[in-house]
C-alpha cells in the first residue's frame, strides 16, 4: 500500500518550500496528498473518512471507489473481489461515501442477519418517495415495524390462510389459466415467451390474496395501470443512483429518481386508494367492518383492525403496495430460471414429470409428496437466487464487531450478504457450478426457513421474508401444473443463461422455449 511519512525530509523540505512561496499551495498539496491517501485506504475513500474505525484493524477490500453496483452484475464483481483478496468471510468497500461491508461466508453472513445491531435497512431515496419507509420491508426496527411484522404473520402469511380453501383454489385456477396461455401462444406462434405469462400469473395471484379481486374485474386498463407502476417501480428501485452516495448528487437529483418517485407515488395512491374505499363501500352495504377471517382478503384485515392496531390511510397505502410490489416478481423470476433450467437438462425434467404422473394429481403444497420437484426448485434458488446480495441490505445502528470480533465496523455501515457467492462456494458446496438437485436427496437437511445459511434465498433473521411460504406453495403448484401439461424444449435460438441484476435476478434475455403438450403417460 502507498504510504507518506510526515518524517521524511523530502517531504518536509518541499512543503516547506511550498508554504513559503504561497500557502494557498501548501493547502492544496495537502488536500491532494489526503485524497491520494483515502483513495489507496484498505476499503477505499469512504473508509478512510470514517472517524469510527481509527485505530482499528482495517477489514480488507479494494482501494478508491468501487464501481460494482454501477454494473449489470455486482454480485459476481464482488464475489471475484473477495475471493482474489482472500476476503470471503468479510470485504469492506466504499461506493461514494458510503461505507460497505459484504459477507460470502455462511458464518458472517449469519452474524449480519441475525445481529440486533443490523435491525434495520439503509433506505434508498426511491424507496423513501415510493412510501416504504412506512412499509415493512423499510420500516425501522420498533414497534411499529413489530405491529406490521404480527399483521404479516398472523394474517397474510399465516399457515391457517395459506391452506384455506378459497385461496388455495384460487392459486389452482390461475395456474390452469396459465396452462392454457402457453397452449395458445404455442399453437399460434410455435414458440412460447414465458415471462409475460408468469408475470400476469404471479400478479393475479398477489391481488387475489391482497385486494380479493382478479385482474380479469380489474378491466384491461387498470391492468395495464398496474403493470406499468410495477416495472416503474422495479426500475426506480433497482437502478443504481449514485444520489444515494453522494449527497450533492442527490441535492440536484441528475437522474430525476425524485421527481420519477413522486409521480409514481401519486399514482400508486391513487390506484390503492380506490380500490379501499370500494371495500369500505361494499363492507357498509352489507352492513359490516372489515373481517380476519382467513378467506378473506388483506385489506379487509386491515380494515377491521381496531385501537392501537388499526393503521393511518397513508400506512396502509404503503403496506398494502409493498405486498404488490414484493409479491409479484419472485414467483415469476423464479419460475423463468426453472423452465430454463427443464429445457437445457432433460434427464432432470423427465424425473421431475415421472414424479408428477405417479402422483396422479399436483396438490397445492404437497412438498411431500413432490420430493423431487422439491429438489429442483432448491437447485435453482441456489443457483439462480431472486436476491443474489440480499436485495434488501442492512445497516449497522451502533458500532459494533464481526467476524468472531475481529472486525470493527462503524454505525452508518451498510451491510450485504453474497448468497451467491456463497452458494456457488466449492467449499460448501460439491460440484458448486453444476445444476444437480440430487444433491438435495442426499442432505435433506438444507433448509430454505434461514437457518442454514448455506441456502437462504429468502433472508434469516428477524427481517427474513415473511412471504416465502406463500411463495414455495405457489412455485411448486404452478411448477407441477406446467411440467404436467408440457414438456420444455429449447427454442432454435437456445436458451441464453445471461443474468442481469435489476431489483432482483432476471433473465437478461426472456426465455423463448417450445412447449410440446404431453399425457401423463408420456
Amino acid at each position: 500500500m502507498v504510504s507518506f511519512s510526515y518524517q521524511d525530509s523530502t517531504f518536509q523540505a518541499l512543503l516547506l518550500a511550498t508554504t513559503m512561496a504561497n500557502p494557498l499551495h501548501a493547502c492544496l498539496l495537502l488536500v491532494l496528498l489526503f485524497l491520494v491517501l483515502a483513495y489507496f485506504h484498505p476499503g477505499g475513500v469512504a473508509w478512510a473518512l470514517s472517524s469510527g474505525c481509527h485505530g482499528a484493524a482495517a477489514i480488507p477490500g479494494p482501494p478508491g471507489v468501487l464501481l460494482a453496483f454501477a454494473g449489470p452484475n455486482p454480485h459476481r464483481t464482488l464475489a471475484g473481489l473477495a475471493a482474489s483478496r482472500g476476503a470471503t468471510r468479510l470485504m469492506a468497500f466504499s461506493v461514494g461515501v458510503t461505507r460497505f461491508v459484504v459477507a460470502s461466508h455462511p458464518d458472517t453472513a449469519r452474524e449480519i442477519l441475525a445481529g440486533a445491531a443490523f435491525a434495520d435497512r439503509p433506505v434508498k431515496e426511491a424507496a423513501a418517495e415510493l412510501m416504504f419507509r412506512r412499509a415493512m420491508g423499510f420500516a425501522p426496527h420498533g414497534e411499529y415495524w413489530r405491529r406490521l411484522r404480527r399483521l404479516a404473520s398472523a394474517h397474510a402469511f399465516s399457515p391457517r390462510r395459506l391452506a384455506g380453501r378459497a385461496l388455495a383454489e384460487r392459486r389452482r385456477a390461475i395456474g390452469e389459466e396459465t396452462v392454457r396461455l402457453v397452449a395458445f401462444a404455442m399453437a399460434r406462434d410455435g414458440v412460447v415467451g414465458v415471462r409475460r405469462p408468469l408475470h400476469l400469473a404471479s400478479l393475479d395471484n398477489v391481488m387475489a390474496s391482497v385486494f380479493g379481486v382478479s385482474l380479469g374485474k380489474l378491466g384491461e386498463g387498470a391492468v395495464s395501470e398496474l403493470e406499468e407502476m410495477v416495472k416503474e417501480g422495479y426500475e426506480l428501485l433497482g437502478t443504481f443512483n449514485w444520489g444515494d452516495h453522494l449527497p450533492l448528487l442527490r441535492l440536484l437529483d441528475v437522474h430525476g429518481v425524485r421527481r420519477r418517485s413522486r409521480e409514481l407515488a401519486s399514482r400508486v395512491r391513487l390506484f390503492v386508494t380506490k380500490i379501499i374505499e370500494e371495500h369500505r363501500r361494499r363492507d357498509e352495504k352489507n352492513g359490516g367492518g372489515g373481517g380476519c377471517d382467513d378467506d378473506g382478503d388483506f385489506v379487509d384485515v386491515l380494515l377491521g383492525l381496531e385501537g392501537e392496531e388499526r393503521l393511518e390511510e397513508e400506512d396502509m397505502v404503503a403496506v398494502l403496495w409493498e405486498m404488490i410490489f414484493r409479491g409479484t416478481d419472485t414467483v415469476a423470476i423464479l419460475l423463468e430460471w426453472v423452465l430454463a433450467r427443464m429445457a437445457l437438462h432433460p434427464d432432470v425434467q423427465s424425473k421431475a414429470q415421472a414424479e408428477i404422473d405417479a402422483a396422479a394429481a399436483a396438490a397445492d403444497g404437497d412438498a411431500a409428496g413432490l420430493r423431487y420437484l422439491h429438489c429442483v426448485i432448491k437447485e435453482c434458488l441456489r443457483m439462480h437466487p431472486p436476491g443474489p446480495l440480499l436485495s434488501w441490505a442492512r445497516l449497522a445502528t451502533r458500532d459494533t464487531h464481526l467476524d468472531s470480533g475481529r472486525a470493527l465496523v462503524p454505525a452508518g455501515t451498510t451491510a450485504v450478504v453474497n448468497m451467491w457467492a456463497i452458494a456457488r462456494d466449492s467449499g460448501l458446496w460439491r460440484d458448486a457450478g453444476e445444476f444437480r438437485p440430487e444433491r438435495f436427496l442426499d442432505d435433506g437437511d438444507v433448509s430454505l426457513a434461514g437457518c442454514d445459511l448455506r441456502l437462504a434465498p429468502f433472508g434469516a433473521g428477524r427481517r427474513a421474508c415473511p412471504g416465502r411460504a406463500l411463495a414455495m406453495a405457489t412455485v411448486h403448484l404452478w411448477l407441477a401444473q406446467l411440467l404436467r401439461s408440457f414438456r420444455w424444449v429449447p427454442s432454435g435460438a437456445g436458451v441464453d443463461m445471461s443474468e442481469r441484476l435489476n431489483m432482483s435476478l432476471e433473465m437478461e434475455k426472456p426465455l423463448l422455449c417450445l412447449a410440446l403438450p404431453r399425457t401423463s403417460s408420456s
